[in-house]
């Protein structure tokens, strides 16, 4: 059905809002700054979240953007929320994955089928497809071909969608976090939190990989709970897993520092990074030269600012890549699933994403280290090429929205 073109739509936007994620953050900020650049800042907009005091961290509520709480157990607030709307985006970059926990995979299909359901236009934003079981594979296909518009961040990630089968019209584009712009106010963030460093600074972005897939449990250990009932996986081989796996990161931050006498940021990009950043200090010879910096504590514009300023960075974290990129930061990848390895294989950087269960990890991960300090100007070229192909790529991102806005009889602005 056509709408009038000065009706003013009501937009939901479904992504992982709220949880202490710089990069979820990032991209919700840049995806509104771009539904306000096409439809006017007089749009409504809603961001449903399941952690509301977190989302109000660097989210104010305003007369035309409301900050809407949902349970755990979601289906009949977002089915709700769905019908209360006139546009459904999916805002969440890990949307058709299930590396993370099914539930939230089911939490985007559920917001596309509800849409569906009630004749709402929806359209994936900029969204990635990764990993999934046979199961979420035939889910994913019956569900995502309902949507009207699916944009990927990646060329692998329709290919992937349409592997299994997907239906529905995909465009491909990049990440919106590459049109995040840092608050002028945050320029001397690093200095003043940081002053006393002054040989500059490497970066570690860890992620406990053995805590995931979060599932679904009626009770569990409180220590175990994400928030009821989904609980992070847990066993004895898993806690010695991740031990491990901190004293690999230990072990390369005490060799940076000892070798290149450089400072070491532990960058949780997510607030449950942060046990993981605090056991590789423990393991640390040198911790006096390492400080922890937190999405708890600093915003999106704060880490940014601190990532961009880094001089090389060891991440398992894609946002950390991308919000780097702009400064040209060498790096090199410890990753689990699909992200990190395709947007190294676009920047053509493939030989420095090293799979986390690599037997030998810690000196393929030092080998790639010192590859970085010594060919640093020909990384630094090679991330500039790759910056400026993704910047273009990501105009697009709203070029598409404002196409897809115009089909459904809405005016625009932009």
């Amino acid at each position: 059905m056509k709408k009038h073109a000065d009706i003013i739509p009501k937009v939901l936007l479904v992504g992982y809002n709220g949880a202490n994620n710089t990069g979820a953050e990032a991209r919700l900020l840049a995806t509104i700054e771009d539904i306000k650049t096409i439809l006017g800042p007089e749009v409504f907009i809603t961001v449903p979240t399941l952690n509301e005091f977190n989302l109000r961290r660097y989210l104010k509520e305003e007369s035309n953007l409301r900050i809407a709480p949902i349970p755990s157990i979601y289906f009949r607030s977002l089915q709700r929320l769905v019908s209360e709307h006139d546009l459904i985006l999916l805002v969440e970059g890990s949307t058709y994955m299930d590396t993370w926990t099914s539930a939230l995979l089911w939490f985007f299909l559920w917001a596309s089928r509800c849409a569906y359901a009630m004749d709402k236009p929806c359209l994936a934003y900029a969204v990635d497809a990764g990993d999934l079981s046979s199961i979420n594979q035939r889910l994913v296909k019956r569900v995502a071909s309902k949507t009207d518009l699916i944009i990927t961040r990646t060329g692998s990630a329709a290919a992937r969608l349409k592997s299994w089968g997907v239906s529905a019209p995909i465009e491909v584009t990049t990440d919106t976090a590459y049109t995040l712009l840092t608050n002028p106010a945050d320029k001397t963030f690093l200095q003043d939190v940081w002053p006393d460093n002054s040989t500059g600074i490497v970066g570690i972005a860890a992620v406990d990989f053995y805590l995931w897939p979060v599932v679904i449990r009626l009770w569990g250990r409180k220590q175990y709970c994400y928030k009821w009932p989904y609980y992070f996986s847990h066993s004895p081989e898993r806690h010695h897993s991740t031990e491990t796996l901190a004293n690999v990161f230990a072990a390369e931050a005490d060799r940076i520092i000892k070798k290149y006498d450089k400072s070491v940021a532990l960058i949780c990009m997510e607030e449950l990074d942060e046990p993981l950043a605090r056991m590789i200090m423990h393991y640390m010879d040198n911790s006096d030269r390492a400080r922890i910096f937190s999405s708890k504590h600093y915003n999106a514009s704060q880490m940014t600012v601190l990532l961009r300023s880094l001089e090389l960075l060891v991440t398992s974290r894609f946002h950390a890549s991308v919000l780097s990129l702009d400064a040209q930061v060498p790096q090199v990848a410890v990753g689990h699933d699909s992200r990190l390895e395709d947007f190294y294989r676009e920047l053509g950087l493939q030989e420095f994403f090293i799979e986390y269960s690599t037997p030998d990890l810690s000196e393929v991960l030092s080998n790639r280290v010192d590859r970085l300090f010594s060919d640093t100007k020909l990384i630094r070229e090679i991330l500039v090429r790759g910056f400026e192909d993704f910047i273009a790529k990501s105009t697009r991102n709203r070029e598409l929205l404002r196409v897809f806005v115009e089909k459904q009889g809405w005016g625009v602005k932009g």
